[in-house]
């Protein structure tokens, strides 16, 4: 396996944790372990399995751990755990413990934190975390009372269920909200009133002691009993050694204790009937069948909708209405079709869709909408770009349908809308301001580049090949490019280079305009083949000064390290380039005239950066 393959799985590995991070998942949790164990077969000493995966809440102050917060070895078969309990009695052999015990908690799918009663904290990179203790005032509630030690911060699922899923992708995402903004989304600011957002220690969570053997053959059934009550979101059962001596001898890697493992299976299953098809629109015109089935009952929430994955399915496997299916759900994942187990009723498929009534064709497996001016398009359009950017609250689906309602159908023209403007579409006033602030700190808060290109929906290009491409092109010229600039790029063939040029022609002008907004964009640095070949600034001496218009001066410094220019903070002998925002003074002018300097405006730097 090369080195440059290793690096692209380590890179989209990177991007689906921050997503998690920032609590709007990309993938479900199986498909990324699952990704976890692929680099572990093909590189089991790299650093990314040696630590934490790190979270990041910019401007908290930072709290060292007592006692490292590490991450939990995870287990998906039988093997994996027998693996886990002859390694634990192996050690307890060895130091003379005559009877194992494990004590079996649900692993709650929140945000980790530790609580000593004065300080709260978020696990960070599991040495050093970020202080949030205004999470309290915020009315976060600690069950159990201050100073419980570590534990998850998770919202009450049931109430959740009911109330928020309209508004927030994950209950994490909700929870990762309320912690890190100062301004409250007023759908979290009500869960919070109503105390339905708690700080639950893993010392108040029910509990269960078992021995190795039943842990071993009677794993389906024990997390099952433990789970069915509780009302948090759950992502698996974490199983851990009792005895405190064994714990201190098996002891710990960089990143998991040896004493403990996470227990997730592929997901519990279910079988129910089909009663109704419904079909639902993408942002890239793609109709998929979503199917109706009697409630049933799974991994301890009612289950009434069903992902079929495509129109092919329906088409190959018969399905109509009547027709007997089994359903698998893993963690918080949208359930899914695992296998048709009786084929009954007619199937029916749209030849119109069902938003534009544009009739449909098919490619490959799917069914298509080709009217890009589909209504359904635009609303999953703009939801995909707030959902990737992760970087403000507020844009539900049920918010975005009221913005398109009243003619802001485009990004363009949400990025217009002020204040006034929300309220003036019957937004309340809370509301209004809040959802104009949101739009200001998409621009102004950190985000990577990948990801805000990324966000734009372009066919074929998802987090992990918007990362490869920018290591290779810059994002300025990503509106130039062709089709064999791509495909010279290992991993993209002729047929996705295409498809990636059509989509980006299609929407070159929405990218100019959303860059020419000056968001603040974390650059992604450039191959080293690729730094002399693309940039005029490599290894040019860089000086910022004044007040830049394209960004902040320290964004735009992290651009042009990206783009291989050396950043200054002061004019000397190996300065190339003064760039002049607003308000310079006349000193570093002087000086540069002096050596030579070249001298640059904000919008010259800019032409010489992106032109060539």
């Amino acid at each position: 396996m090369s080195q440059e393959t290793i690096d692209e799985l380590v890179d989209l590995l990177n991007a689906y944790n921050q997503a998690y991070r920032r609590g709007v998942p990309i993938v479900s949790d199986a498909e990324y372990d699952t990704l976890v164990e692929q680099l572990r077969a093909i590189a089991p000493d790299h650093p990314f399995l040696q630590v934490v995966e790190p979270e990041q809440f910019t401007g908290r102050q930072e709290v060292r751990h007592p006692t490292p917060m590490l991450s939990i070895e995870k287990s998906y078969t039988r093997e994996q755990l027998e693996r886990f309990v002859a390694r634990v009695q192996k050690e307890a052999d060895a130091l003379g413990v005559d009877s194992v015990s494990f004590r079996l908690t649900p692993k709650l799918d929140g945000l980790a934190g530790r609580d000593d009663g004065i300080v709260f904290a978020t696990r960070g990179n599991g040495e050093v975390g970020y202080e949030i203790s205004n999470a309290f005032a915020k009315g976060v509630i600690p069950i159990g009372g201050r100073g419980q030690g570590m534990g998850e911060i998770v919202v009450v699922k049931s109430y959740f269920d009911e109330r928020m899923a309209d508004f927030f992708e994950h209950p994490r995402n909700m929870v990762v909200g309320i912690i890190s903004s100062d301004t409250l989304n007023e759908n979290a600011a009500s869960a919070l009133e109503a105390r339905m957002v708690h700080f639950v220690p893993y010392t108040q969570t029910a509990s269960l002691i078992v021995d190795g053997r039943r842990l071993v053959e009677e794993t389906r059934l024990l997390v099952r009993d433990l789970l069915k009550d509780v009302d948090y979101p759950t992502d698996g059962v974490v199983a851990e050694v009792t005895d405190d001596r064994l714990k201190e001898r098996m002891g710990a890697t960089a990143h998991h204790y040896r004493w403990q493992i996470a227990i997730k299976t592929k997901g519990e299953t279910a079988q129910t009937t089909v009663t109704g098809i419904q079909w639902q629109v993408g942002r890239t015109g793609k109709v998929t069948p979503v199917l109706e089935v009697d409630p049933v009952s799974l991994s301890g929430a009612t289950i009434r909708r069903v992902s079929a994955h495509h129109a092919g399915n329906i088409r190959n496997s018969g399905i109509g209405i009547g027709t007997r299916i089994e359903v698998i759900r893993s963690g918080e994942v949208i359930p899914k079709l695992e296998a048709v187990l009786e084929v009954r009723g007619e199937v029916e498929r749209p030849k119109t869709c069902p938003s534009c009534n544009t009739p449909l064709v098919w490619q490959n497996d799917f069914l298509k909408c080709t009217n890009s001016a589909c209504r359904a398009q635009i609303e999953q359009r703009i939801s995909h770009w707030f959902r990737i950017l992760g970087n403000a609250d507020w844009f539900g689906i049920k918010t975005i349908r009221r913005l398109v309602d009243n003619g802001h159908d485009s990004l363009e023209a949400v990025y217009r809308l002020s204040e006034s403007d929300f309220a003036d579409m019957g937004f309340g006033p809370v509301q209004s301001k809040n959802l104009a602030e949101a739009i200001t700190l998409s621009r102004t808060k950190p985000v990577e580049d990948w990801r805000f290109l990324a966000a734009f929906g372009i066919a074929d290009l998802g987090i992990g090949d918007s990362r490869k491409l920018l290591a290779h092109i810059p994002l300025e010229n990503i509106v130039k490019m062709d089709r064999a600039a791509i495909a010279r790029i290992k991993g993209f063939g002729d047929k996705t280079s295409q498809s990636i040029v059509e989509s980006i022609d299609a929407m070159a002008g929405t990218i100019r305009h959303m860059l020419d907004l000056g968001f603040n964009l974390q650059r992604t640095p450039l191959s080293s083949e690729q730094e002399a070949i693309v940039s005029p600034i490599a290894g040019k001496g860089i000086v910022f000064t004044g007040k830049m218009i394209h960004g902040s001066r320290e964004a735009m410094q992290a651009e042009a390290r990206a783009l291989g220019g050396k950043v200054q903070t002061a004019v000397s002998g190996s300065t190339d380039y003064l760039v002049c925002g607003e308000r310079v003074g006349a000193s570093k002018i002087n000086k540069a005239n002096r050596l030579g300097v070249t001298i640059l405006t904000e919008s010259q730097y800019m032409t010489l950066v992106t032109e060539k």
